[in-house]
């Protein structure tokens, strides 16, 4: 089955950026995608093997990262997150390295903000848990979801270093809410945040690669009610719930996105690759009419901005500097 999660649809405003990992003839295989290969931690080496590496522990800036519950994310820190899905290169740059690599890559790109910013700055992975797919899959829903146990090693080791996490959906036919439940046991993790990409929302009879996807704000709010509970009734520190968007109508609706539960630091994150003159078309576009109360993201593409924005440029974009800024 195709993955065709790092295949951004964007043109003008919307440049075309991404690649697909398998030929789209394997979409017609109504065989499950492979799993990802297990993260090094995982799988005890041979006794003639090299010792595995280490993951890094919590530096300083990391240990301190989360406030307490009942206490706001922002203002005061700045998550600086690479983005991507364990073991598969193409899907991002999270992927091009081991778990030990990873955590360490983490932490020199999110190194590189403290000297610019007043804030916290927090090492922060982005994986995607469900990856968009041009096969139905065996559920129909044209997403490959990753099991708990293949992401718990990240979601363990990123706790263990200081990283925050966000999982990131790409649902395809199915709902947000339904795959969020999927991930509940990490998501009860203290630094464990979510993120939701319309761009792969499909409706019935779409499939990726047609046109862009899009989502209705009442979904969204109902994933915004079931993690603000699960974060009121277990105690948990205030959770980031981001929310991906390049075009206005991919979320429909969205002056009415509910940004009022005190469990959630509610972000939108523009994630348009291409010239830098059209990024801040499209950021400008997006603060137009924005609903009250929003965070604000920003994504620095590696091989697609032309050019890519230093973190110096970064920090300066306006007119409200982005408190999550992610790099793919």
């Amino acid at each position: 089955m195709a993955r065709l999660g790092a295949l951004r649809l964007r043109t003008g405003v919307a440049a075309v950026a991404g690649t697909m990992i398998i030929a789209m003839a394997a979409c017609s295989s109504p065989a499950a995608p492979a799993a990802p290969p297990d993260p090094p931690l995982t799988t005890a080496p041979a006794p003639t093997a090299e010792p595995t590496t280490p993951v890094p522990t919590a530096t300083a800036e990391g240990a301190a990262a989360l406030p307490a519950p009942g206490e706001p994310l922002f203002p005061g820190r700045r998550l600086v997150a690479i983005y991507g899905h364990p073991g598969t290169a193409a899907l991002g740059v999270l992927g091009e390295q081991d778990l030990p690599a990873s955590v360490r890559r983490a932490e020199e790109v999110a190194a590189q903000y403290r000297a610019l910013v007043p804030e916290q700055v927090v090492p922060t992975f982005e994986i995607i848990a469900t990856v968009a797919s041009a096969g139905a899959g065996p559920d129909g829903d044209y997403s490959s979801e990753s099991d708990v146990e293949e992401l718990r090693p990240w979601v363990d080791a990123a706790r263990d270093a200081g990283v925050y996490v966000l999982l990131d959906l790409q649902p395809g036919r199915t709902d947000f809410l339904t795959q969020a439940r999927r991930y509940a046991d990490l998501l009860a993790q203290p630094h464990v945040g979510l993120a939701l990409d319309p761009e792969w929302r499909l409706r019935e009879g779409q499939r990726h690669g047609d046109q862009i996807g899009r989502v209705d704000v009442e979904e969204v709010n109902g994933v915004a009610t079931w993690l603000a509970d699960l974060t009121r009734d277990r105690g948990l520190p205030q959770k980031v719930l981001m929310v991906h968007q390049f075009r206005l109508e991919m979320i429909q609706g969205r002056e009415r996105l509910d940004t009022t539960r005190p469990e959630l630091a509610v972000v939108l994150h523009a994630d348009g690759s291409g010239a830098t003159e059209d990024k801040f078309k499209t950021w400008a576009r997006l603060h137009e009419g924005a609903p009250a109360g929003v965070h604000w993201g920003w994504k620095n593409f590696y091989d697609e901005d032309t050019p890519t924005l230093t973190p110096e440029q970064t920090v300066q974009v306006g007119p409200t500097s982005p408190v999550v800024i992610t790099y793919q």
